[in-house]
């Protein structure tokens, strides 16, 4: 008797999901609750558990291909003896089964999955198994460290390439994340018209005049959300804010840890706490007020595509805890270690193009959201000062793009007057 290993759905929006690498080998004995296999999500890399005892009889779905969600992926056979039998009938199943293009993600009618998930934030040691990084694995073959003998460092002590390094006497690199510095940041767990943080600087690939190169999982993702947009109602409403205030109050603080990102996601969370609208969203039933303001920032990703971690109850937390999170969330979206609750709970999303000069640009809606505000670099301009005379203030754009089936101009209007109120006569607020 066999028992099926899927491909699980590690988030809705997930159709198809990519192999990283099986942890498991053909014939390997296997426990219920031990990870066989890494899947990469639409953003992030999870560990796949078994639900059954039994023995690795065959894998269907190798390392670096894609296969839909709800498609069996491997097969467990129930005792060694049975080996041989379920190997034959794998055979037979991919003989039978007419060949599909990988790259065509058919929407899978459910399945029963014979796998749980564990994402990549869990600890070191669960239920007495080991918990590592996809390249810690790989690390630790090839470096002949036992992983089980080690102290994860990462996120909820999952055991990170660091660690196997160090083990091995290796010197450790340790990872660089970019800041967001002066023009806060960009969102979404879906399509945003740019990138928030900076990505990185990594190798650029070489690419063939002519060469069509497929979407990653993640750009793929992206491109859906795209799609889905398009059957939204927008409209754009634009606004110039002079950021001197917040200028003065982002120099006394920043050697305190707090970041530009973190200055204007609070900024934005405040003034929501007077303009539901603005971070409900739409239903077929009529509007859904959310409770929490969780504010989505757009980040690039080195390798393509867009995340967006979430700051959740940004108006109830500090400054300086704010801060703290988006760098640990910036860092952990980089390595796909963010848990689904970090990309896809956002109420309200900020898109950031400032560091890159952009003095303005519009951004798409994210599927389930009402408005995402896309923010500018601030500049200093010649202005005309309260007392008749010219002067010098910096000051930037920033534009909102709402769902207009709940949310109408005079709401976003009324909503930016109040966010340029805040940060021009009274940023130091957001420190309390």
């Amino acid at each position: 008797m066999s028992h099926e290993i899927f491909m699980p759905a590690l988030s809705s929006t997930m159709t198809e999901g990519k192999i990283v690498s099986w942890t498991k080998a053909t014939g390997d004995k296997v426990d219920k609750g031990e990870t066989v296999v890494v899947v990469e999500s639409d953003k992030a890399d999870m560990d796949v558990e078994s639900f059954y005892d039994g023995y690795l009889a065959a894998i269907l779905v190798g390392d670096g291909e894609v296969a839909p969600v709800g498609s069996t992926i491997a097969l467990l056979a129930e005792t060694e003896a049975d080996i041989p039998e379920v190997q034959k009938q794998a055979q037979q199943q991919s003989s039978s089964a007419s060949p599909a293009p990988a790259a065509t993600p058919a929407t899978p009618e459910p399945a029963p999955v014979a796998a749980a998930t564990s994402q990549n934030g869990s600890g070191g040691r669960s239920s007495g198994r080991t918990v590592a990084s996809p390249r810690a694995r790989k690390l630790a073959k090839e470096l002949n460290v036992e992983l089980s003998n080690l102290q994860g460092s990462g996120p909820y002590g999952r055991i990170v390439a660091e660690d196997v390094q160090q083990a091995a006497g290796q010197p450790v690199s340790a990872p660089t994340v970019t800041p967001v510095m002066p023009a806060a940041p960009a969102a979404a767990p879906v399509p945003m018209t740019a990138a928030t943080t900076a990505p990185a600087p990594s190798p650029a690939p070489a690419i063939t005049p002519g060469q069509v190169v497929p979407f990653n999982t993640l750009e793929g993702a992206v491109v859906r959300n795209m799609n889905a947009s398009l059957s939204v109602p927008v409209f754009r409403v634009g606004y110039t804010i002079t950021t001197d205030a917040l200028d003065r109050l982002y120099k006394q603080i920043k050697s305190k840890g707090v970041t530009m990102t973190g200055l204007l996601a609070k900024a934005v969370a405040v003034t929501l706490m007077k303009h539901p609208r603005l971070y409900a969203s739409y239903t077929e039933q009529g509007v859904r007020y959310n409770s929490s303001i969780n504010v989505s920032v757009a980040v690039a990703m080195p390798d393509g595509g867009l995340i967006t971690p979430v700051l959740q109850n940004a108006d109830q937390v500090d400054i300086y805890s704010l801060s703290r999170s988006w760098k640990d969330l910036v860092a952990r979206s980089r390595s796909k270690q963010l848990q689904p609750d970090e990309y896809n709970s956002g109420t309200f999303t900020l898109s950031n193009l400032g560091m890159f000069g952009v003095d303005r640009f519009d951004a798409i809606l994210p599927p389930g959201q009402g408005s995402i505000l896309a923010i500018g670099a601030s500049r200093p301009q010649v202005v005309a000062t309260d007392d008749g005379l010219m002067g010098v203030k910096r000051q930037m754009q920033v534009n909102i793009s709402c769902d207009h089936r709940i949310i109408y101009g005079a709401d976003a209007a009324a909503f930016l007057k109040d966010l340029a109120q805040l940060i021009e006569t009274n940023p130091q607020s957001l420190t309390l």
